[in-house]
């Protein structure tokens, strides 16, 4: 029997996620979505503004960052969001270094008091670190500076938040939270051929629309199936070097299809 087409996109595919969150016409997805997660510990957004995704360094031998998603609030807040497909073994340390861009940039010449915006680093990822694997229940991680000793946070402007998606397993009915629900699209979107009732409200009836295939141009859709193409190329390469269980081989298959993965980005 032949597998029947997805209706809408894959979130975890390039062009899936900027479909949904990248364009300025869904900026009230995005906005949604952050105010859901962050506990409006910074207070709630009310407008976005979407920045140039690719930051230079201080000095032309400063290497670039290239994100996902990099915008600002109506407060000057900067907010890099990532979706992260697969595992990177300094996968911290990127995110730590991509931080450091929206933090340098705010410096100012002449007189300046060093106060600085907030920075909020949000990886969504398809994978789990290797360190939580014996924790089904840790989904979410929330990073701030703070004392060792005390467990208070020492420095509340620089925050990154980490999504382990392969741990959210619940099911329609489980969903208690706004939060939830966002959860459950981003989990399952690809695999649905409507809206659950309890996903008609306008923010999601918008998002399922930006997602429908056939609503997109003709490019639009080449450029989605060669997104889509460049994840299942990446996912089956590691997932079948884990299968084997050797290291140098799920080395060299990672390699590759990495390295499809940025020629598919360079080409964009």
């Amino acid at each position: 029997m032949e597998q029947q087409r997805a209706r809408y996109v894959n979130p975890f595919t390039d062009c899936g996620f900027k479909k949904i969150f990248g364009e300025e016409y869904n900026a009230d997805l995005l906005i949604d979505f952050l105010n859901q997660l962050l506990k409006k510990e910074q207070g709630k957004i009310k407008k976005i503004t979407y920045l140039k995704t690719e930051r230079l360094g201080g000095c032309v031998t400063d290497r670039k960052a290239v994100y996902d998603l990099y915008c600002e609030n109506q407060a000057g807040e900067k907010f890099i969001v990532e979706m992260q497909k697969s595992k990177q073994k300094f996968f911290k340390d990127r995110s730590l270094y991509y931080s450091t861009f929206p933090i340098s940039q705010q410096a100012k010449t002449g007189d300046w008091s060093f106060e600085l915006k907030a920075v909020y680093a949000v990886a969504i990822l398809d994978f789990v670190f290797d360190e939580d694997l014996k924790e089904p229940e840790k989904l979410r991680y929330d990073v701030k500076l703070s004392d060792i000793e005390t467990n208070k946070v020492f420095y509340d402007k620089l925050t990154f938040i980490y999504l382990q998606m392969p741990k959210f397993n619940k099911t329609l009915g489980e969903l208690k939270t706004r939060f939830d629900k966002w959860l459950y699209v981003l989990k399952n979107l690809e695999r649905l051929h409507n809206i659950p009732d309890k996903l008609k409200d306008r923010i999601f009836k918008k998002l399922f629309e930006s997602a429908e295939i056939a609503r997109f141009s003709p490019e639009e859709a080449m450029q989605y199936e060669d997104s889509l193409k460049t994840y299942r190329d990446l996912k089956n390469s590691l997932d079948t070097a884990r299968e084997e269980g050797h290291k140098e081989v799920w080395k060299k298959a990672w390699k590759r299809a990495w390295k499809k993965a940025r020629s598919y980005k360079v080409k964009r």
